[in-house]
């Protein structure tokens, strides 16, 4: 049970942002939540009483600065970091990884811990797992954090995995250390800018009782827009009921980014150190009071903050202080750099309280991009519109529920555009299908069970099958699986390589298997019961000599797009090649052009679930029988679909000659799905 009591209060629609709040041994926290750095007990340039004055909440301290000055004697001495610095409120401390990383040529790091020499007398010291949640507990913080090895986010694989699977070890041991105290302990997830270690590090961890989950090794060499997908792509890996921590960003348009992801906590020197260099944020821009454009300006710094900085002093003075070096430039300057910070994180948990973050975030990211624009230093270009990413003819896709798709640039159609990809991929194909049963009571058969995946896509179908798959294989218990096998058929990869390249994008990709298709064409399981292989091509060229299926999701882009795949003869063609067994098709279409088309190749065909803005989709077997024994008994079309057909301008397909029409007419009605009513006793 978490030591913090976190409750979520309410998430944000169309984003992953949430507002929640948890009780720390000194007091409640209220998220998203911004901590000022106080690296060796102090914020620089602060005093206790301007950080209160900012609405600065809880501090950060580092155990490996700690350690070395003034040493865990003091702490145990004077009762712990809040008796020591007069601070009433929370505290976290860091555990010391990150400096440990910072010093690469006087450390040495092996399974006990780093080895390394102290800057401030010389002598050598082992910081482990076990020491180190012994000098946090001598500090006293509320809430403590695993010892971890950091990275360059740009590490390497095999540096980045070994770095993360040592995280794991040592995060076991801090656990351990930890015992029966009543001090939080975070773990955080490590693997550098490669998904697939990032999830894997994400399900070690939350399986550990740890009260926290925090995301470290970014801001350390990647790109923005990397930090961004990395983020996204950890926090949708942890759990909703624990707290979420960012370690170590950063600049308050990196901080939007990171919230409206799902993270809760942060940490950052940028506002103390770039106060220090004379630069501020504001709501007008970020202004650099070195500038001469400042020495006669009698404005307040930023006209609508109300901190100390802005409120007694104006923009001349504050330029005045910071070109003579003075120490109360800093002070001040650090003063309204925190308020900013606190009032935007404020802001931004109204917003999600009041339903209005999604629109909240979309007016910030440009404003808080923003320079002095009263007094730009070089003359301003255009502002750019924001584009999402795009690749060849497609580009990813926001539609109004707040979710992303692939549209096709040419056609202007997206993928899955009003449901979620993954929750349409879910119902319509997966569930609806029984898949989870097909493999599980069907085991005994040692044949493999085969998907065909037409129109691969983002992947969104194949997907939902490899998540069906790995929850049979968690929650096995007895028997074996049937083996399976899927086949994706695709002609075009730019859309499963724009969503592979952009995976924060697209919770569904966050897994090593597109990437291995994308590099070699198949993907198998490591239980050796999984084979994901990739039929790069024109459909109707290559699916005769693929092996016959269990079960195909037709999901072609469109008719549009994709016409020849919608015609009578493909589907005879189909049915011809699946015949041999009991088969079935499911699609999103119901139109009647294309259940006439598959009737007319032979297929029996029912009414399938309804998903998005279809009340019905469609399911085809090649067993007359098959729709009864079916787990979820579908209806087959009867009467009334005969006779709705009689009347409908779709009668026969668009491409079918005049004079055979009669003959097309006569198929249909002597289809023995229809056999229990004759024809001649319909009324028309």
């Amino acid at each position: 049970m978490s030591r913090l009591n976190f409750f979520l209060e309410r998430e944000a629609t169309g984003s992953s942002a949430r507002a929640a709040r948890f009780q720390t041994l000194h007091g409640e926290v209220q998220t998203p939540i911004f901590m000022p750095v106080g690296t060796q007990a102090t914020v620089k340039g602060q005093t206790i009483h301007t950080l209160k004055a900012v609405g600065s909440r809880v501090l950060l301290a580092n155990t490996f600065h700690l350690l070395l000055r003034p040493g865990p004697q003091v702490f145990k001495k004077v009762g712990g970091i809040h008796r020591f610095m007069n601070w009433d409120g929370p505290v976290l401390t860091d555990s010391g990884g990150f400096q440990i990383f910072s010093l690469p040529g006087s450390r040495q790091m092996n399974e006990a811990g780093a080895t390394f020499r102290s800057y401030v007398d010389g002598d050598m010291h082992l910081l482990s797992p076990e020491t180190s949640i012994a000098m946090q507990q001598a500090i006293g913080s509320d809430v403590m954090m695993v010892l971890d090895q950091c990275v360059a986010s740009t590490a390497a694989y095999t540096e980045a995995e070994a770095a993360m699977s040592l995280t794991h070890r040592w995060a076991q041991r801090s656990l351990a250390a930890r015992g029966d105290s009543p001090q939080a302990l975070f773990g955080i997830v490590q693997g550098a800018c490669h998904p697939d270690l990032r999830k894997k590090s994400a399900e070690f961890l939350r399986a550990l009782p740890f009260d926290g989950l925090a995301i470290g090794g970014l801001a350390v060499g990647e790109t923005p827009a990397q930090r961004y997908e990395f983020t996204g792509l950890a926090t949708a890996q942890l759990p909703k009921n624990l707290p979420r921590y960012l370690m170590g960003v950063g600049t308050p348009l990196d901080l939007l980014e990171a919230v409206h992801r799902g993270v809760d906590m942060f940490d950052c020197i940028i506002p103390s150190q770039l106060a220090q260099r004379g630069t501020v944020f504001t709501t007008q821009g970020k202004l650099h009071l070195r500038r001469s454009v400042y020495k006669f300006s009698e404005m307040p710094l930023d006209p609508v903050c109300g901190c100390q900085a802005c409120r007694d002093h104006t923009r001349a003075y504050l330029h005045h202080l910071v070109k003579a070096d003075e120490l109360l430039g800093w002070h001040l300057l650090s003063i309204h750099n925190l308020a900013f910070y606190h009032n935007l994180m404020r802001a931004m948990r109204e917003a999600i309280l009041a339903g209005t973050f999604l629109e909240f975030y979309e007016r910030m990211r440009p404003e808080l991009a923003r320079t002095d624009s009263e007094h730009p230093s070089v003359a301003p270009k255009p502002a750019k519109a924001f584009k999402f990413p795009r690749l060849g003819d497609y580009e990813i896709h926001r539609g109004p529920a707040g979710f992303n798709s692939v549209r096709q640039i040419s056609s202007g159609e997206v993928m899955h555009s009003v449901n979620r990809p993954e929750d349409e991929a879910n119902r319509l194909y997966v569930e609806q299908s029984a898949l989870a049963t097909r493999l599980t009571a069907d085991a005994a058969s040692a044949e493999e069970f085969v998907v065909w995946d037409v129109g691969l896509g983002a992947a969104s179908n194949a997907m939902a099958v490899l998540r069906a798959f790995e929850r049979c294989i968690a929650e096995q218990t007895d028997g074996p699986l049937r083996p399976l096998r899927l086949v994706s058929f695709e002609c075009d990869l730019d859309p499963l390589r724009l969503a592979a390249k952009n995976v924060g994008y697209f919770p569904h990709m966050q897994h090593g298997a597109p990437q291995s298709i994308l590099a070699q064409g198949h993907w198998s399981h490591r239980s050796g019961l999984m084979r994901w292989e990739l039929l790069r091509g024109d459909f109707l060229a290559l699916f005769a000599a693929a092996k016959p299926p269990d079960l195909i999701l037709y999901d072609p882009f469109s008719y549009k797009t994709d016409s020849a795949l919608w015609m009578p003869e493909t589907f005879a063609r189909i049915f011809s090649a699946c015949s041999s067994k009991p088969a079935e098709l499911y699609t999103y279409s119901a139109a009647t052009a294309v259940r006439v088309a598959l009737l007319n190749a032979g297929f029996f065909v029912a009414e399938g679930v309804g998903t998005g803005p279809k009340a019905e989709t469609t399911i085809a077997f090649t067993r007359s029988d098959a729709a009864a024994a079916h787990p979820n008994s579908p209806r087959l079309l009867g009467d009334e679909w005969l006779k709705r057909w009689r009347r409908s301008s779709s009668k026969h397909p668009a491409s079918l000659a005049p004079e055979a029409q009669p003959e097309f007419e006569k198929r249909i009605e002597g289809h023995p799905q229809f056999s229990r009513t004759p024809a001649s006793k319909l009324p028309p």
